[in-house]
């Protein structure tokens, strides 16, 4: 999978794919290539986000997946400019008729109506709540929630009902929102995770090119806590022969700051992210990117992904073993394996409304 040569440096510059081709289910495949004809000037320039509202008829997505913890989540983005390379999401971008590589995070969809579509899922009659999980596929803290506050609207709407959420992210933005959260996380209303994959700041800008630098994420961590929030730390995921190395370091970075717990995931390479990884790898770390990959396959049964339940998150084999062990290790040296305590279900409540008529007692 070449690079197209128009799509240089500069064009490519904080963008984690080194390619835009097309999506799986189109009829012709195709990929840009330099004939000659492109200007300088346009050669140079840099690759624009467009981000578009998009319609939808309900926000609650759920899911039977008996190897992720929740059930129902909430995704205000499709498509994500934080640009991580290893992103699962990124398949889902060709379900839109776009690529997986650059559209993915140069062309993106919010759902301008979340607040309003969720406040009337729980408003129904027999709603029954469950955790719901906000970010489990796109970061709901993608810089472009800071003007559209899409996120901050969905939060405000659970605040109001008194629903207990989860919610993930690897940007500093959400400390925006201690004000809501704190409390929250007080009331046993919310837990936050802050996805922290390395403590290089080189290597997260190659690999994860627009979100928060590693030392911005330990410090919401520790804002986070401060407020009364649980945070969780994410070491997600864990390549072997290039981030794992630093598994116990982050674990005990993010300890100090006021996690108390820890998860870890390791590297998943579905569909199309196999190809867009392996060409970052050899573009941006080619003195590794053979030895990253042999290790990969010893984890998935000699191909490049397993997306068997109960082995997608792990891995198989001595290699998945010592990373699962070193995970159990770091975490119990950490003090992050206390068990969570439960959240509270039972405070939901649908908010009177204008006009509704009051209960007698």
């Amino acid at each position: 999978m070449a690079t197209p040569a128009h799509l240089n440096r500069v064009a490519l510059r904080g963008r984690g794919a080194r390619s835009n081709a097309t999506g799986r289910f189109e009829t012709y495949r195709s990929e840009s290539f330099d004939d000659g004809w492109t200007e300088a000037d346009e050669a140079a320039r840099p690759l624009t986000t467009i981000i578009q509202p998009m319609k939808s008829r309900t926000i609650i997505a759920r899911n039977d997946s008996p190897d992720i913890g929740f059930n129902a989540s909430i995704n205000p983005y499709r498509g994500c400019e934080h640009g991580c390379i290893y992103c699962y999401a990124r398949p889902a971008h060709a379900y839109l008729g776009l690529s997986p590589g650059l559209d993915f995070e140069s062309r993106l969809f919010f759902k301008p109506e979340a607040g309003r579509l969720l406040e009337r899922e729980l408003s129904k009659p027999g709603y029954k709540p469950q955790v719901i999980h906000i970010g489990g596929d796109t970061d709901p803290y993608q810089p472009q929630e800071k003007s559209l506050r899409v996120t901050r609207a969905v939060i405000e709407t659970l605040a109001r009902f008194s629903h207990p959420f989860t919610i993930i992210t690897k940007s500093a933005l959400i400390t925006r929102d201690l004000d809501v959260l704190g409390p929250l996380g007080k009331a046993g209303l919310v837990r936050a995770a802050v996805s922290v994959t390395t403590l290089d700041r080189k290597l997260a800008r190659s690999m994860e090119p627009r979100a928060a630098t590693p030392e911005r994420r330990i410090d919401a961590i520790r804002q986070l806590a401060a407020a009364g929030v649980p945070v969780t730390v994410m070491f997600a995921p864990s390549i072997p022969s290039l981030n794992d190395h630093e598994m116990e370091a982050v674990l005990q970075r993010a300890a100090e700051a006021g996690a108390t717990s820890a998860g870890y995931v390791a590297l998943r390479l579905p569909l199309e992210i196999g190809d867009l990884f392996q060409h970052w790898l050899r573009t941006d770390h080619p003195d590794r990117a053979k030895r990253v990959m042999s290790l990969v396959r010893q984890m998935r049964g000699g191909a490049v992904n397993n997306s068997e339940w109960g082995q997608r998150m792990t891995g198989e084999g001595p290699v998945a073993e010592v990373m699962n062990q070193r995970f159990l290790i770091a975490r119990r040296k950490s003090g992050l394996d206390a068990p969570s305590q439960r959240m509270d279900v039972g405070s939901f409540k649908v908010p009177a409304r204008a006009g509704d008529q009051l209960t007698l007692f």
